[in-house]
């Protein structure tokens, strides 16, 4: 089977959602997105590789969804997914496992002005070069998920915050685009993100106490 022919079978319907139809590559992207926040929220080094066939595979469901932002993202995902999966081995110090810390004052006014350019530049341009229907809503949740994926990456407990903002703003805006199953996907990825808020928090909790001791 040939590459296209492989990306043809991927964008076929599985099943349909009344009369709205669900591709394959949107039913394999809720099952490795699920399972990827799921090890993210345990910690576990296998959210990487699994983060990597996610982003692959939502990667075609935005652009045949006319997301295109969203679409691009996963590619700039690929390589932090790559970044994530070293950080996470060997970004500690003297280069042992990361744990988990929290966002300095510098890293939030880096990553608030990073965001609002992104979104700027984003909505300017998805406004003026293609077809978007939700440019500004398109823009602002990719310059969020960057900067949540920054966090996720230095393991920064405040990650969890973005990632439950923009994904309150994500389970209506694919709802809209009749993306049902993976509205779906960012109800549960809510629920786990909250779960994970609780788990970092209290792990960054014992270790403060235990270095306190």
């Amino acid at each position: 089977m040939s590459l296209h022919d492989l990306l043809q079978s991927l964008l076929r319907p599985a099943f349909h959602l009344g009369q709205v139809p669900t591709s394959r590559a949107e039913l394999l992207g809720f099952v490795t997105g699920a399972a990827c926040v799921y090890l993210v929220v345990r910690q576990s080094i296998w959210n990487w590789p699994i983060g990597i066939a996610n982003v692959s595979l939502l990667g075609l469901v935005f652009l045949e969804g006319g997301l295109y932002a969203d679409a691009a993202l996963q590619i700039v995902y690929l390589a932090l997914q790559s970044y994530g999966w070293w950080a996470w081995l060997y970004g500690g110090r003297d280069r042992t496992r990361l744990v988990v810390t929290r966002t300095s004052r510098g890293e939030w006014g880096g990553l608030v002005a990073a965001g609002a350019a992104a979104t700027a530049l984003l909505t300017w341009a998805l406004a003026v070069h293609t077809d978007s229907t939700v440019p500004f809503w398109d823009a602002l949740t990719t310059a969020i998920s960057l900067m949540a994926t920054y966090g996720q990456c230095r393991k920064r407990l405040e990650s969890w915050y973005l990632w439950i903002t923009v994904d309150l703003i994500y389970i209506p805006l694919y709802a809209y685009k009749g993306l049902y199953l993976t509205g779906v996907l960012y109800v549960v990825f809510l629920s786990l993100c909250l779960l994970g808020l609780a788990a970092w928090r209290g792990d960054w909790r014992a270790r403060r106490t235990a270095e306190r001791a």
